[in-house]
């Protein structure tokens, strides 16, 4: 009776904790990785992920595999976060918004129009600063390690009626992710910022419980958002906020120092991988948008970047010195 009592406890520990989080790591142990996204399946980031998958378990001859849960079926970025900081999820695909709570050093690469174009933010991502960044996610107390950065473009504004000026966005209510930033960002340019789990905007364009959001063509695009009437894609460029491939830290301190430099090295390949898959999906994404009636709106940014002088000031000012050195990044 003891023994079976024993072998009832171990069973619902693994329950709580999530069977793959608990597999021995041991040099010949099979570990299956739970690897999550909140996009949907063919989605640059998750094919991203997938691939490195596939050259990990090729490299360990089978004894690491991923098990990919894309869609956001595991939950939200906030809530798959959590699971990936205690162990249920290992591997982790996320943008740095719903970071930069955790780690606020992050929040540098969050702010409104820091990034002259999209060139400008590889330079940064992929030299020392981009390094720095990862290290200081991996060595703060969110109990992830950082692995890679991954490219989302640039994210621009999508409405219910065209909107060329800050003054147009009087009065409308923009989802932004739930980040104290982002909300400062749009009320500054002129809307009213409403924070909401990516998840239900969708719902919430339909039912009229916001007038827009702010995303990436491909994002814009998977997620049907367009089909909800907000046919105006106004091309601020406001953000162009990094996003970035993490692994719990319960996890990477089961693994062999052999079995970590495999990670970050496939972890660099998937960086770079991902930007090319990522171009592809902004160009087919955007052809078809406009086959289905989205107008793609062209407008002067220099207004919006005056406006977000405030929030700039405010989040950058413990980071001046980083800030110009993203600055000088060439």
């Amino acid at each position: 009776m003891k023994t079976r009592r024993t072998f009832l406890a171990i069973g619902a520990l693994v329950a709580s904790l999530g069977f793959s989080a608990l597999i021995p790591t041991t040099a010949h142990a099979e570990m299956v990785m739970k690897a999550a996204d909140v996009h949907p399946p063919g989605y640059p980031t998750v094919v991203a992920v997938e691939n490195m998958g596939k050259k990990i378990e090729a490299a360990t001859n089978g004894r690491i595999k991923f098990q990919m849960f894309p869609g956001g079926v595991l939950g939200g970025e906030k809530e798959m976060i959590e699971q990936t900081q205690v162990g249920a999820i290992q591997i982790l695909r996320t943008s740095l918004g719903p970071v930069g709570t955790v780690v606020p050093e992050v929040n540098v690469f969050n702010m409104p129009f820091m990034f002259r174009n999209e060139a400008h933010l590889n330079a940064v991502l992929d030299g020392p600063i981009g390094q720095e960044m990862l290290d200081k996610i991996s060595n703060s107390s969110a109990r992830m390690v950082a692995l890679a950065f991954t490219v989302a473009g640039s994210r621009s504004l999508y409405t219910k009626k065209p909107v060329r000026t800050p003054e147009d966005l009087k009065g409308l209510k923009i989802r932004m992710m739930g980040n104290p930033l982002f909300i400062d960002t749009m009320n500054a340019m002129g809307g009213n910022g409403i924070s909401m789990g990516y998840g239900e905007v969708f719902t919430a364009l339909q039912t009229g419980v916001i007038d827009g959001a702010e995303n990436n063509e491909p994002s814009l695009f998977t997620s049907n958002h367009y089909t909800t009437g907000t046919k105006y894609y106004t091309q601020t460029k406001h953000l162009m906020i990094p996003e970035i491939i993490v692994m719990s830290k319960v996890t990477w301190n089961k693994l062999s120092p052999e079995d970590q430099a495999l990670f970050k090295k496939y972890g660099r390949e998937a960086q770079m991988e991902e930007r090319k898959l990522w171009n592809d999906s902004v160009a087919d994404s955007t052809q078809k948008l406009k086959a289905a009636g989205v107008e793609f709106i062209d407008v002067d940014t220099k207004p919006f970047y005056d406006a977000t002088a405030p929030v700039r000031a405010k989040y950058g000012a413990d980071y001046a010195d980083l800030i110009r050195r993203i600055e000088a990044t060439k």
